[in-house]
């Protein structure tokens, strides 16, 4: 009989309902985890997505874990940021304070998530930005991409403790990103020295011979900035300069190129003398330069992802086009931009098509303000001008026969040739400023270091050969010089799009690695100032 009572046993123990059974311990859910699980389900998606990854694992139980990414979070400073703004200031205390309280699952679960949003704020904000350029810039073109982060390699960046790692892969990875880095520490290794003194207001001029206690000031302030290292890294380049002066009073040849070295930097006139534009920016405090530094990394957090290998940047205000060529090769050359009242957009396109000797449209803003005010105090002006007055469906007029106080709709168009304002080509890209690239007759204005004198489009040193690559380099298979001899207005399309920017830098990388600041000409930089140091809302 004991054979069939332990059988009947043993089914009995089967029949039994499920909450009679005994739970394994392996798929028993931690308190913690239940309630991160709960709680998450509500959080935004990048937050669930976060702890999806991780099977709803806590974070941040470790307190060795939340130090090491208070400590990481310093580091944001670098980047121009404010890491109090990212709590990293109090979390060790808050993360103490739950343990010693012996907090339950939903205290800690909170602060599992409010700890893991600061961790994919930050990385998201050294992705794309801190703020949106939108909110900002009013006349902001260029599509906003929101972050990609890869959570499951976040995951394991925190629980490998590689939180600096983690902040380094967000970054772009842009070479004048990691320059504009570097000019921060910088700058504020001078800020924490001392800064410089400013110079004094007389005497008004300084150069070369002359003998003055100024002299020294501005020896010890171009020092501070390195000006003259390049003396002492190559004496050769610079003849008859002295590198060790006995008199530090005494304006030399050194000190000269120096200064020009300086005002280059600052898109000034290059001239070696120190007069009111230059001193001005000599005594623009080193505060004002960081915090220069710091908005423009914001702008290229903005601007420097997803970038093709191919496409043509326009630095607006550094008044200079940069063609990053399918070769690999970089073609450069100077630009002219909008005046402060006429402003040349930030935007991203394609560049699609050339006009080839192209007619002018006088765009209405001009024929109003600029065009209409000459030709009613001297008619002779259209003539000169070689413009053609047009209806509105482009039948010709008689200008004897227009009311020039009261010309209605009409449109004034000028003939193609190389007097033209567009010169012999334009360069078009779809946007809705109806701005695009052109030749143009007044070279003159190339030599200028500042160049904002057009009326919004961009006026292209070289714009000839800058054309013809884009043929070559598209594969387009055209003779720009013979289209330009023909005489004949032409539209002729790029086999394949080409990518082109537009984008206003402050602050940028120089050729030898020194930061070159140029003056805010559209006077953007203050409210990008003030909402950058405006305090995070979590």
């Amino acid at each position: 009989m004991r054979p069939f009572v332990t059988i009947l046993a043993v089914v009995a123990v089967m029949l039994l309902p499920p909450a009679f059974a005994e739970e394994p311990e392996a798929v028993r859910q931690d308190p913690l985890e239940a309630e991160i699980a709960r709680q998450v389900v509500d959080a935004p998606e990048g937050l669930r997505r976060f702890y999806a990854a991780r099977e709803s694992r806590p974070a941040w139980g470790e307190r060795q874990q939340v130090a090491a990414f208070a400590e990481a979070l310093e580091t944001l400073e670098s980047d121009g940021l404010d890491p109090r703004d990212y709590r990293a200031d109090r979390l060790v205390a808050e993360h103490r304070r739950l343990q010693e309280a012996n907090a339950g699952p939903a205290e800690q679960a909170r602060f599992e998530l409010a700890t893991s949003t600061l961790l994919l704020t930050a990385l998201r904000h050294l992705q794309r930005g801190r703020l949106d350029p939108r909110t900002v810039d009013p006349q902001w073109e260029i599509p906003v991409e929101p972050a990609r982060l890869d959570f499951e390699a976040i995951s394991r960046a925190v629980d490998g403790q590689r939180f600096e790692q983690a902040f380094g892969e967000a970054r772009p990875a842009y070479a004048p990103y990691e320059r504009l880095r570097s000019g921060l520490a910088r700058y504020r290794n001078i800020e924490r020295v001392g800064g410089w003194a400013p110079l004094p207001g007389e005497p008004r001029v300084l150069r070369r011979g002359d003998v003055d206690d100024v002299v020294a000031l501005l020896r010890s302030r171009l020092a501070m900035e390195g000006e003259l290292e390049v003396m002492a890294a190559d004496p050769g380049a610079f003849p008859g300069a002295e590198l060790d002066t006995p008199d530090p009073r005494r304006f030399d040849a050194a000190l000269e190129a120096a200064v020009k070295r300086f005002q280059r930097r600052h898109l000034l006139e290059a001239d070696g003398i120190v007069g009111p534009q230059t001193r001005a920016a000599l005594n623009v405090p080193v505060a004002v330069r960081i915090d220069q530094i710091r908005l423009n990394l914001e702008r290229a957090r903005w601007l420097l992802h997803g970038l093709p290998e191919a496409f043509v940047l326009v630095d607006i205000a550094g008044y200079q086009l940069s063609y990053f060529r399918p070769n690999g090769e970089l073609w450069r050359t100077r630009i002219v931009v909008g005046r402060p009242y006429r402003r040349t957009p930030s935007l991203r396109s394609e560049i699609t098509h050339m006009t080839v000797n192209p007619t002018w449209t006088i765009p209405p803003t001009i024929l109003r303000e600029d065009v209409l005010p000459q030709v009613r105090r001297d008619l002779g002006y259209l003539w000169r001008e070689r413009l053609q007055v047009l209806s509105p469906s482009g039948a010709p007029l008689d200008p004897w026969q227009v009311d020039w106080n009261n010309p209605g709709n009409i449109m004034l168009r000028q003939a193609p040739g190389p007097q033209n304002a567009l010169g012999q080509v334009a360069i078009r890209f779809p946007n809705d400023h109806l701005v695009y690239l052109h030749d143009t007759p007044a070279q003159g204005l190339f030599a200028r270091e500042q160049r904002a004198f057009s009326s919004g489009c961009i006026r292209v040193q070289g714009v000839l050969e800058f054309a013809q690559l884009l043929f070559d380099d598209t594969g387009s298979n055209q003779n720009l010089g013979a289209l330009i001899e023909s005489g004949q207005t032409r539209n002729v399309s790029l086999a394949r799009r080409m990518p082109v920017i537009l984008h206003y830098w402050t602050v940028h990388p120089g050729e030898e690695g020194q930061l070159v600041f140029r003056p805010d000409i559209y006077e953007r930089d203050d409210a990008l100032l003030r909402a950058l140091n405006r305090p995070l809302a979590l």
